[in-house]
């Protein structure tokens, strides 16, 4: 603590303190960011090697390197790992930590020590899911469906609970944001004068505010059925199974969003710095951004179109769903048309967003098919679900989470990366993607099903340019993963503005000062001023 008390406010963030204690009670929203980002790459990590198992289990029908029992508790971790502790925090907790204040022109969010809180609530959670790897394993698939988690003697208490105790994290940050955006905005930063990455995180914030909740308490009450046998997901009991889907996929649907809104954010970033040019349609971006959080609230139902819920219901939900694909549109199509004539450069983070782009178009082209109930019927827990699942919310967002890293390392490190390793890097998970989930699609409509062992024959040859593809991605990830630890040790000095940036994150130093600004700085224009 002599360190802090010693330091000056003009000190980078990085050298403001020294030693791990610094760093374990910090409030400042920058370190914070940073802690997320090295736990989210730890999970990352342990839940790729399981996607790896699984694509190496699939390579051959039967018994490749473990047995059905196994394949489901890899399954299983696999899927909470990558949903829990990477996809749904990685952004908005680590990103949205490092930049929102910045871009409001903030010296920090709103409560600090509630963010710190945050951090550790989280990895609480996390470890407390991790710990049911020691016990009996969970097998539930990471939806934990009853009534099989309700039967299972594995340890689906400690995954749910955990899961539980993320989602208050997830909880207390969203707050932090929302109170953040309201209150702490610059003098003359207005809403419409808001960067667009701001307008995802606090639509994002919203939704994990609203639909976190429903969730906690669905797996509490899965929880106390377990425990107690009150009677609620059980039919023997007198429960409903299907209540359990109707609560889980309320809150898991908009956690689609959680996962995509705040990628949506910095793809808008990207586009707007790499063409050079004033975004296309700010305002239209902005609103859509709530309009999807708005919307996605009321699509729950067609994950249970064959759950035998009325035709009415099953319509109206169909025809939500599709409504969703509107303000998605207006997106795509105002990043295009902001690229048109623009001076587009392809630095590495560019790549990312044009790959978001293209994966994230056939993810919602494959939605729309399935919000259709005679097709969804067809497709229904076939491996055309797993892909298309894999293309919005693991394509999407992994793509714009790697543009993002590339993009703002800069300002993170005041270091550079070098440009040809991060092209690389995006060449190979890119290729590597579509090699892997595009079979899948294949394999769907041929009447694979998911989750399982073992497949027919006739499968394999799919399922074998599927498994080489997850080898793609992972040489891709760790050529991503030298990248960075290179341009950590070696990379050249990053100036305040390296990229030519418009938002006020590229005003100040690279890397920032402990308060972010010597002086609060005066907004008199919007975020993309280019003309």
């Amino acid at each position: 603590m002599a360190h802090v008390a010693n330091a000056t406010h003009n000190e980078d963030y990085l050298h403001h303190g020294k030693g791990l204690w610094s760093w374990m009670t910090t409030l400042d929203h920058k370190r914070i960011g940073l802690m997320y980002f090295l736990s989210i790459l730890v999970f990352f990590f342990i839940g790729g090697i399981y996607a790896l198992l699984i694509r190496t289990e699939l390579i051959a029908p039967g018994s490749t390197i473990m047995g059905p029992d196994q394949y489901n508790k890899v399954m299983t971790y696999h899927g909470s790992i990558m949903v829990f502790m990477v996809i749904i925090p990685g952004i908005p907790a680590f990103l949205g930590n490092f930049l929102l204040p910045i871009m409001l022109g903030a010296k920090d969010v709103a409560f600090p020590r509630l963010n710190l809180a945050s951090y550790y609530v989280f990895m609480l959670g996390a470890f407390i899911s991790v710990t049911s790897l020691f016990t009996t394993g969970v097998d539930t698939g990471w939806t934990f469906y009853t009534p099989y988690s309700l039967q299972t003697k594995s340890g689906v208490i400690l995954m749910v609970a955990g899961a539980f105790t993320m989602g208050m994290s997830s909880i207390l940050t969203g707050l932090n944001f929302i109170v953040t955006v309201h209150r702490l905005r610059a003098p003359g930063m207005t809403m419409t004068r808001m960067p667009l990455m701001v307008w995802a995180l606090y639509s994002t914030a919203i939704l994990q505010v609203l639909a976190t909740p429903v969730l906690g308490i669905t797996l509490l009450l899965l929880i106390f059925e377990r425990l107690f046998g009150v009677g609620i997901f059980d039919s023997t009991l007198g429960g409903d199974p299907v209540l359990f889907q109707h609560f889980f996929w309320f809150y898991s649907h908009p956690a689609v969003y959680i996962m995509i809104l705040p990628a949506m954010g910095v793809i808008s970033e990207l586009i707007a710095t790499f063409s050079r040019k004033t975004i296309f349609g700010y305002t239209a971006i902005a609103y859509s951004s709530l309009a999807i959080a708005v919307l996605s609230f009321f699509v729950w139902g067609h994950h249970l179109f064959v759950s035998g819920q009325s035709e009415w219901a099953g319509i109206l939900f169909s025809f939500i769903t599709m409504l969703v694909g509107v303000p998605t549109a207006i997106k795509m199509f105002n990043w295009v048309a902001t690229m048109y004539r623009g001076s587009v450069k392809l630095d590495a983070p560019m790549l990312f967003a044009v790959g978001f782009m293209f994966l994230f178009l056939i993810g919602g082209l494959t939605g729309i098919m399935l919000a259709t109930i005679a097709l969804d019927v067809h497709l229904h827990d076939t491996y055309f679900v797993v892909a298309h699942f894999h293309y919005v919310m693991v394509g999407g967002t992994l793509m714009a989470f790697m543009g993002g890293i590339y993009y703002w390392f800069p300002k993170m490190f005041g270091k550079m990366v070098n440009e040809f390793p991060a092209k690389l890097s995006w060449f190979f998970i890119f290729l590597g993607f579509n090699v892997t989930f595009f079979p899948q699609f294949i394999l769907g409509s041929l009447g694979m099903p998911r989750r399982y062992f073992d497949y027919l024959p006739e499968f394999t040859a799919l399922n074998r340019i599927s498994t080489v593809g997850s080898y793609l991605i992972a040489t891709g990830f760790l050529i991503a993963l030298g990248t960075i630890i290179h341009g950590l040790i070696a990379g050249r000095k990053a100036t305040a503005n390296p990229w030519g940036g418009k938002t006020l994150e590229w005003t100040i130093a690279s890397p920032p000062i402990h308060d972010n600004f010597n002086k609060i700085p005066v907004i008199t224009a919007g975020p993309y001023e280019y003309r």
